[in-house]
């Protein structure tokens, strides 16, 4: 019988806990299960890691074969030096349909301007055609699992879609480039921006002030990797001047946004509390599951961290 420690609040544990042992058992492994402080570190098998649990020193835990991460953003976590264990992010179906769902949505009510008929009452009869699809270009930053679902979905609708991401992918439907040099490229052809890129060292403020003066004028920005991506700042300033037509923002550097945040009051910000690709729990257990169940029989584990580049 394996060991499951669950470096999680209480609440995620009466939530998690149920449906990853039924998970294993269908897989025919028994498991027991602790909160952290609640089971030897010398006992423990595998690790079920969220952002906020108690744990730190992963150096206890010398048994341990893998921490396995609820959340696809590890960011949090993989800069600890004590853990040498493999860093499983959490890859699942829930994510990717949800993230394709929030980016398909948002996208077509930027193309579609959906926001100019939501008015309380309309002054004058305004007819607003939008282009095609085919006259539109995307630019997607992020091709890991998600992004290449979402590009590749937005691909089938008829958008011009270009990809970056820092190193090359080859995605059929679309144009993508890869490294530092080729970010301007994409930039420039984004009249509507979807980031999808996680938290990096390369990352941080990727979107600052010269680099949104790079978007075509009155480009939309729809981010959902990650807040520390957008310099704030920076973003206003390009909604003020117009050079940025509508930010719908999922992720922010502080959450929950604080409640003085000019985001808040800005009329070209859209606001999802960092629902774009929650995880679901059914899809979740079942990753968590099937990791474990690849470990016990030898088979290598599957969406391990690159430490190297951080996700």
């Amino acid at each position: 019988m394996i060991q499951l420690l669950f470096n999680v609040s209480p609440d995620l544990f009466a939530e998690y806990r149920a449906p990853i042992l039924e998970a294993l058992r269908r897989r025919n492994i028994e498991a027991q299960t602790a909160l952290a402080g609640d089971m030897p570190p010398e006992a423990v098998d595998y690790i079920i890691h969220a952002t906020g649990g108690p744990v730190v020193d992963f150096s206890v835990f010398t048994k341990a074969r893998a921490v396995l991460s609820l959340w696809a953003g590890v960011e949090k976590i993989v800069g600890n030096a004590t853990l040498t264990q493999p860093l499983c992010r959490m890859v699942e179906d829930g994510l990717r349909r949800g993230m394709v769902e929030w980016v398909t949505g948002h996208v077509l009510r930027a193309h579609l301007g959906t926001d100019l008929y939501v008015r309380e009452k309309p002054l004058t009869w305004a007819r607003h055609v939008p282009p095609l699809a085919t006259e539109r270009s995307v630019t997607v930053l992020g091709l890991g699992e998600l992004g290449s679902a979402a590009a590749t979905t937005l691909a089938h609708l008829g958008f011009r879609v270009t990809g970056w991401a820092r190193r090359g992918r080859e995605i059929a439907g679309m144009r993508c480039l890869a490294g530092a040099d080729r970010l301007p490229e994409a930039l420039a052809a984004a009249e509507i921006l979807v980031s999808i890129l996680p938290e990096t060292p390369d990352t941080i403020d990727l979107l600052n002030a010269e680099r949104l003066a790079l978007l075509p004028r009155g480009a939309f920005i729809l981010n959902a990797g990650r807040g520390s991506l957008v310099d704030d700042d920076a973003l206003v300033a390009a909604l003020d001047s117009g050079n940025v037509a509508h930010a719908t923002l999922d992720v922010f550097r502080t959450e929950p946004l604080p409640a003085d945040h000019p985001f808040w009051s800005h009329s070209g910000v859209t606001i999802s509390p960092h629902v774009a690709a929650a995880t679901r729990v059914s899809s979740a257990a079942d990753a968590i599951a099937e990791n474990v169940a690849r470990s016990e029989s030898g088979a290598p584990l599957l969406h391990v961290v690159d430490r190297t580049r951080s996700y």
